[in-house]
């Protein structure tokens, strides 16, 4: 009997259609090693982090912090946001995004819609990522004030264990054959929650996290990125649910690959997002070195509609020093190499 519980066939509300995202075969090697893709674009807001943002106010009610008419306060790069805007909806709560514009436009855009408020921590003028600055301010607008909570992400234990039902989903599809697992680091929920959870189901899989090249929490220089909603850039604190002991390998990736990767998917029919698009370039590239029969699984936490005017816009790419057909290209060759063995 399945452990995973069956979604009913009409649910009531946009939170019951949370989960249950499926697995897509991107790539097989000659000697029987795949890598599979968790599709968590599939959630409602197109985002793995709707996961998160449902367990957070969960905890919070449980703990009696938020209650009837409260108010929910986040810092966010927007997929959080997307998430705990529905969650609030659902729930009659108030919901502010401290945000800065280093966000896609049109997950701001999305949160306006659903009723969330936004207060912004820079002027219109700069993509800066203000994590720091962000969270700072988050903080200091719930301090003292009734029936209001500041989820703090980066920090909330209910972040991780939001995650587990994706450990249970995998478990479960892939009968316990899962030898890698990849996903990126950014407040460290997704991927730890979901191999700390894993673990207990699945034995000897190793976990590899990825980080943007520019972010600190597997060390190395600081610099600006543009993979937006992972990482922790100069000035942040890395948060406390990256649990480096479970995490195997931290590796880097430059925007130039990731977003390289993100358009070469593309041609196969497949929009992923920016900071997939490094998780995916990880895992596809060293899928050919792996030992035969090796089952990894990448974590692509969100799609690529909302980077339309971003990572597949030819002018903003090539503003930014981002475009490189030859990576590109590169990328494109390994897969139609790697898909003629599917």
């Amino acid at each position: 009997m399945s452990g995973v519980p069956l979604r009913p066939a009409v649910v009531s509300r946009v939170s019951d259609l949370i989960g249950h995202t499926p697995l897509l075969e991107l790539a097989t090697t000659e000697t029987g090693s795949r890598l599979l893709l968790k599709l968590e674009m599939f959630n409602p807001t197109g985002t793995a982090k709707i996961r998160m943002a449902r367990a957070m106010i969960d905890a919070a009610e449980n703990t009696g912090q938020l209650r009837s008419g409260g108010r929910i306060i986040e810092s966010t790069s927007g997929n959080t946001g997307l998430g705990l805007s529905v969650i609030a909806a659902e729930r009659g709560y108030t919901f502010t995004a401290v945000v800065d514009n280093h966000a896609a436009a049109d997950k701001l855009r999305a949160m306006r819609a659903m009723g969330t408020e936004l207060v912004y921590v820079v002027g219109d003028g700069t993509e800066e990522l203000a994590t720091a600055a962000r969270e700072e301010l988050a903080a200091d607008m719930a301090h003292g004030q009734e029936n209001t909570v500041f989820t703090e992400q980066h920090n909330n234990p209910a972040n991780g264990v939001g995650y587990f039902p994706v450990a249970h989903e995998l478990a479960e599809a892939l009968d316990g054959t899962i030898d890698v697992l990849v996903g990126a680091v950014g407040t460290g929920g997704g991927l730890c929650g979901t191999g700390r959870e894993l673990a207990k189901r699945v034995s000897g899989f190793t976990v590899i996290g990825v980080e943007p090249k520019g972010s600190i929490a597997f060390g190395g220089p600081a610099h600006d990125y543009h993979q937006s909603g992972t990482g922790t850039p100069e000035g942040a604190e890395i948060g406390a649910l990256v649990d480096f002991d479970l995490i195997d390998e931290g590796v880097k990736v430059g925007d130039i690959e990731a977003f390289a990767t993100c358009r070469a998917v593309a041609k196969t029919g497949l929009l992923i997002g920016g900071s997939a698009g490094g998780v995916v370039h990880e895992a596809l590239t060293r899928l050919p070195s792996l030992p035969p029969g090796t089952t990894v699984v990448a974590l692509v936490n969100d799609g690529g509609e909302k980077y339309l005017d971003t990572v597949f816009n030819d002018d903003w790419m090539a503003e930014r020093g981002l475009l490189s057909p030859e990576t590109e290209r590169d990328v494109e060759e390994l897969l139609t190499k790697l898909r003629r063995n599917r």
